[in-house]
């Protein structure tokens, strides 16, 4: 096209895009710089907040869906094209979607001028730069728009067939340890194995990174569905010795049975498939999972308490309480300390289990802040108590988490200084399995407790691995025996004996021994022979609010 024109005028571009437009997926435009209208492919309009597909004073109009942070940088490229003779238009900046989200493209066009040499038209074409490829070169497979593309247009009538999600395990690994290239070479041939397998009828695509889809839709069936994943595993497994184990990786999947699910529209399938593919990697990898209803059901569950309890963290912690359970010194036959611990009320005022909401806090690091509460609520009621048992002690028990990502012992420290107690007030109780994955950390946070004296209890100690070197390690003050334990001993000569030679050796290193769980008088009458410094159970009280703890024990202290 000459850079002059004498013919064109704008309504047969307008003619053109129409015609053009259904075509591609690319918007087509034209801006009239001398009659300042714009025009653009119709279906423009439905992705970003455009007045309309025509429309004037279109150089005012930009700043309506043109991101106000690159309004300058278009208008400067106008200025060039208009007056400083520049050919051609082509820049990367942002216009607004119907949502008001950034959307980013790249604007080309070129300038038509009139006879004499005024600039008339600029003609071009939009396209988003942040979309979705439709086919990747690496693997050789199409890309997720085109799959949604598929099942957009597939039968929306079909209830058979199925849908496997399948990644590669620790994919990360790979490129981390080999390169980028050699990477793009696993993608590559994990794409050739799963191909090689695949049955008439079935297409294969690559979704997000290092996942891919196989989707049936000639009504096989799951247990179909399971031997295809079988067979990928095999053919990886044969990739891997011909490549002389240069490189170890392995595949999971989740398979979504179409037939189980009654809304089978794109996004909610793939909503559930990332589901499934995260069960099998959660739960081992190196497996397939098949979508189950009630598996989900529990999966939103989980995720709405995350929910609730993000905003009671947000809201003044409602919904926490913090309950207190007293902890009886046996030879002196009174109270002397109290452990803390946290409850939670849903947004329905149901009580959620502790074993079903602090794994949740764990997994969110809401545990951090929460955590922090509990500290400040357990020093409040110590500071309280301590004005009628001056040495009065609450334990609280820290997670691995708050150990590892937070500054909790500076917390601590600051939390003692902010209630004028001494740094025995607190006793940090740690469980045993907790720190063994990273007990270079522990330590060094128990050898700061004790620079700092303050005391430590290793809880439920016996029911985990139970490795004595960590006695050494940690120097902990007190050793608690969980109930499990302490009911073997109950019921069972041998662990009873066990647990003897256990209070033996920890008075022996000079620590002190608390047994949990004692309920009735017989039981704390069987475990007193074994000579225990502290005893906790429903036998002196079950945990409770702190203004019920203070009714039902302070007064016995007078």
């Amino acid at each position: 096209m000459k850079e002059t024109m004498k013919e064109v005028t704008l309504e047969q571009f307008k003619d053109i895009i129409d015609i053009v437009n259904p075509c591609m997926d690319d918007y087509l435009y034209i801006l009239d710089l001398q009659q300042d209208l714009f025009s653009i492919s119709q279906s423009a309009t439905e992705r970003f907040r455009l007045p309309s597909a025509q429309f004037s004073e279109a150089t005012d109009q930009f700043r309506h869906f043109v991101h106000p942070e690159d309004i300058a940088l278009l208008n400067n490229d106008l200025i060039q094209l208009i007056h400083h003779g520049k050919k051609f238009h082509n820049i990367q900046y942002r216009w607004l979607g119907k949502d008001g989200r950034a959307i980013w493209i790249n604007c080309r066009g070129r300038v038509l001028r009139d006879e004499k040499g005024a600039a008339k038209f600029l003609v071009g074409c939009i396209n988003e730069i942040g979309m979705r490829q439709k086919a990747d070169n690496i693997s050789g497979l199409l890309r997720e728009a085109s799959l949604q593309n598929e099942m957009d247009i597939s039968n929306k009538d079909a209830v058979r067939g199925f849908l496997i999600r399948l990644g590669i395990d620790n994919f990360k690994e790979i490129n981390e340890n080999k390169g980028m290239e050699y990477g793009d070479m696993v993608i590559g041939r994990t794409a050739e194995c799963i191909r090689s397998v695949l049955l008439p009828g079935q297409m294969l695509y690559r979704v997000v990174a290092d996942e891919y889809v196989v989707l049936d839709r000639e009504g096989r069936s799951t247990q179909e569905a399971i031997e295809i994943y079988h067979k990928i595993q095999h053919e990886i497994k044969c990739f891997i010795e011909e490549n002389c184990y240069e490189i170890f990786y392995t595949v999971s999947a989740g398979i979504v049975d179409f037939s189980r699910v009654a809304n089978q529209e794109y996004q909610n399938i793939m909503k559930l498939s990332e589901f499934a593919l995260n069960e099998a990697k959660n739960t081992g990898k190196n497996k397939c999972y098949v979508y189950d209803g009630e598996d989900y059901k529990s999966f939103l569950h989980k995720k709405d308490l995350i929910s609730q309890m993000l905003w009671s963290v947000n809201h003044e912690f409602q919904g926490f309480e913090v309950y207190f359970q007293p902890i009886v010194d046996i030879k002196a036959q009174k109270l002397g300390n109290a452990e803390t611990l946290l409850r939670f009320h849903s947004s329905d005022g149901e009580m959620i289990p502790p074993l079903e909401f602090i794994p949740l806090l764990e997994e969110s690091n809401l545990i951090i802040p929460v955590g922090r509460w509990v500290l400040e609520q357990a020093m409040a009621a110590c500071s309280q108590i301590q004005k009628s048992i001056p040495k009065f002690k609450v334990a609280v028990n820290l997670s691995n988490i708050q150990v590892l990502k937070s500054n909790i012992l500076e917390e601590i420290q600051s939390v003692l200084t902010r209630f004028h107690l001494s740094s025995d007030s607190v006793i940090v109780e740690l469980t045993e399995s907790g720190f063994l994955e990273s007990n270079e950390n522990f330590i060094c946070f128990c050898e700061g407790l004790k620079a700092h004296g303050i005391p430590l209890a290793l809880d439920d100690f016996g029911t985990g691995y139970s490795n004595f070197h960590y006695l050494y390690k940690l120097d902990p003050s007190i050793i608690k025996i969980d109930r499990t334990f302490t009911l073997k001993a109950l019921n069972n000569a041998y662990e009873q004996n066990l647990l003897q030679h256990m209070a033996d050796l920890v008075h022996g290193i000079h620590l002190k021994l608390c047994v949990e769980g004692i309920e009735t008088k017989e039981e704390l009458d069987q475990i007193s022979k074994i000579g225990p410094d502290y005893i906790q159970g429903f036998y002196y009280g079950k945990p409770c609010p702190l203004a019920q703890f203070l009714d039902q024990f302070l007064p016995v202290q007078n």
